[in-house]
Protein backbone atom coordinates (compact mmCIF):
# COMPACT_ATOMS: atom_id res chain seq x y z
CA UNK A 1 0.00 0.00 0.00
CA UNK A 2 3.05 2.26 0.09
CA UNK A 3 2.63 3.18 -3.60
CA UNK A 4 -0.83 4.62 -2.90
CA UNK A 5 0.50 6.67 0.01
CA UNK A 6 3.38 8.04 -2.07
CA UNK A 7 1.05 9.03 -4.91
CA UNK A 8 -1.30 10.64 -2.40
CA UNK A 9 1.54 12.87 -1.14
CA UNK A 10 2.24 13.82 -4.76
CA UNK A 11 -1.43 14.71 -5.24
CA UNK A 12 -1.36 16.85 -2.10
CA UNK A 13 1.73 18.76 -3.23
CA UNK A 14 0.50 19.36 -6.77
CA UNK A 15 -2.94 20.46 -5.52
CA UNK A 16 -1.26 22.99 -3.21
CA UNK A 17 0.91 24.17 -6.14
CA UNK A 18 -2.26 24.73 -8.21
CA UNK A 19 -3.71 26.76 -5.32
CA UNK A 20 -0.62 28.99 -5.24
CA UNK A 21 -0.76 29.46 -9.01
CA UNK A 22 -4.47 30.34 -8.81
CA UNK A 23 -3.72 32.85 -6.05
CA UNK A 24 -1.02 34.45 -8.21
CA UNK A 25 -3.35 34.66 -11.21
CA UNK A 26 -6.13 36.13 -9.08
CA UNK A 27 -3.82 38.82 -7.70
CA UNK A 28 -2.02 39.83 -10.88
CA UNK A 29 -3.61 43.30 -10.63
CA UNK A 30 -3.54 43.58 -6.84
CA UNK A 31 -1.59 46.63 -5.76
CA UNK A 32 -1.90 46.25 -1.98
CA UNK A 33 -2.94 43.45 0.36
CA UNK A 34 -5.45 43.93 3.19
CA UNK A 35 -2.49 44.82 5.44
CA UNK A 36 -1.37 47.54 3.03
CA UNK A 37 1.76 45.74 1.84
CA UNK A 38 2.51 45.30 -1.87
CA UNK A 39 1.35 41.93 -3.17
CA UNK A 40 4.22 39.52 -3.90
CA UNK A 41 3.83 36.61 -6.32
CA UNK A 42 4.91 33.28 -4.80
CA UNK A 43 6.00 29.82 -5.95
CA UNK A 44 5.68 26.57 -4.03
CA UNK A 45 8.81 24.81 -2.80
CA UNK A 46 8.48 21.04 -2.42
CA UNK A 47 10.66 17.98 -2.13
CA UNK A 48 11.11 14.59 -0.49
CA UNK A 49 9.79 14.02 3.02
CA UNK A 50 13.20 12.75 4.11
CA UNK A 51 16.78 13.40 3.06
CA UNK A 52 17.47 11.79 -0.31
CA UNK A 53 20.58 10.08 1.05
CA UNK A 54 18.39 8.31 3.60
CA UNK A 55 16.55 6.55 0.75
CA UNK A 56 19.63 4.96 -0.79
CA UNK A 57 19.55 1.24 -0.17
CA UNK A 58 16.13 1.38 1.50
CA UNK A 59 12.69 0.47 0.24
CA UNK A 60 10.58 2.60 2.61
CA UNK A 61 10.12 5.78 0.59
CA UNK A 62 7.94 8.36 2.32
CA UNK A 63 6.82 10.54 -0.59
CA UNK A 64 6.98 14.30 -1.01
CA UNK A 65 5.93 17.33 0.98
CA UNK A 66 5.52 21.09 0.75
CA UNK A 67 8.37 23.04 2.32
CA UNK A 68 6.68 26.40 1.88
CA UNK A 69 6.49 29.21 -0.63
CA UNK A 70 9.10 31.67 -1.81
CA UNK A 71 8.69 35.02 -3.50
CA UNK A 72 9.08 35.31 -7.25
CA UNK A 73 11.92 37.70 -8.04
CA UNK A 74 10.48 39.69 -10.92
CA UNK A 75 10.64 43.47 -11.19
CA UNK A 76 7.33 45.20 -10.50
CA UNK A 77 5.19 46.49 -13.37
CA UNK A 78 4.62 50.23 -13.43
CA UNK A 79 1.49 51.37 -15.23
CA UNK A 80 0.61 55.01 -15.87
CA UNK A 81 -2.87 55.52 -14.41
CA UNK A 82 -3.16 58.87 -12.63
CA UNK A 83 -6.83 58.22 -11.72
CA UNK A 84 -5.94 55.09 -9.68
CA UNK A 85 -6.15 55.69 -5.90
CA UNK A 86 -2.76 53.97 -5.40
CA UNK A 87 -0.96 56.07 -8.05
CA UNK A 88 2.26 57.77 -6.97
CA UNK A 89 3.06 61.45 -7.51
CA UNK A 90 3.97 60.82 -11.16
CA UNK A 91 0.67 58.98 -11.82
CA UNK A 92 2.17 55.47 -11.89
CA UNK A 93 0.71 52.43 -10.16
CA UNK A 94 3.13 49.65 -9.17
CA UNK A 95 1.77 46.15 -9.74
CA UNK A 96 3.54 42.91 -8.77
CA UNK A 97 5.97 41.46 -11.28
CA UNK A 98 4.32 38.66 -13.20
CA UNK A 99 5.27 36.42 -16.12
CA UNK A 100 1.89 35.27 -17.41
CA UNK A 101 3.30 32.74 -19.90
CA UNK A 102 5.56 31.13 -17.28
CA UNK A 103 2.72 30.91 -14.76
CA UNK A 104 0.35 29.32 -17.28
CA UNK A 105 3.09 26.87 -18.34
CA UNK A 106 3.67 25.94 -14.70
CA UNK A 107 -0.07 25.43 -14.26
CA UNK A 108 -0.19 23.00 -17.21
CA UNK A 109 2.89 21.11 -15.94
CA UNK A 110 1.36 20.91 -12.47
CA UNK A 111 -1.96 19.62 -13.81
CA UNK A 112 -0.09 16.95 -15.77
CA UNK A 113 1.88 15.92 -12.67
CA UNK A 114 -1.40 15.69 -10.76
CA UNK A 115 -2.87 13.49 -13.50
CA UNK A 116 0.25 11.30 -13.49
CA UNK A 117 -0.18 10.70 -9.76
CA UNK A 118 -3.79 9.67 -10.33
CA UNK A 119 -2.69 7.22 -13.05
CA UNK A 120 -0.01 5.80 -10.73
CA UNK A 121 -2.56 5.40 -7.92
CA UNK A 122 -4.97 3.58 -10.22
CA UNK A 123 -2.22 1.27 -11.50
CA UNK A 124 -1.13 0.46 -7.93
CA UNK A 125 -4.73 -0.17 -6.90
CA UNK A 126 -5.24 -2.52 -9.84
CA UNK A 127 -2.06 -4.42 -8.95
CA UNK A 128 -3.17 -4.77 -5.32
CA UNK A 129 -6.60 -6.04 -6.40
CA UNK A 130 -5.02 -8.53 -8.81
CA UNK A 131 -2.62 -9.74 -6.09
CA UNK A 132 -5.55 -10.29 -3.72
CA UNK A 133 -7.42 -12.25 -6.43
CA UNK A 134 -4.36 -14.42 -7.01
CA UNK A 135 -3.99 -14.95 -3.27
CA UNK A 136 -7.58 -16.16 -2.99
CA UNK A 137 -7.01 -18.75 -5.74
CA UNK A 138 -3.92 -20.20 -4.10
Amino acid sequence: MKALEISRTGLDVEWRRLEVIAENLANVNTVRTALGDPYVMRHLVSGPKADFGAYLGRSDVAGVQVYGTEPVNLPPRRVHDPSHPQADGDGYVTYPGFDHAAEMTLMVKTARAYEANIVAMNAARQMYVKAMELGKRA
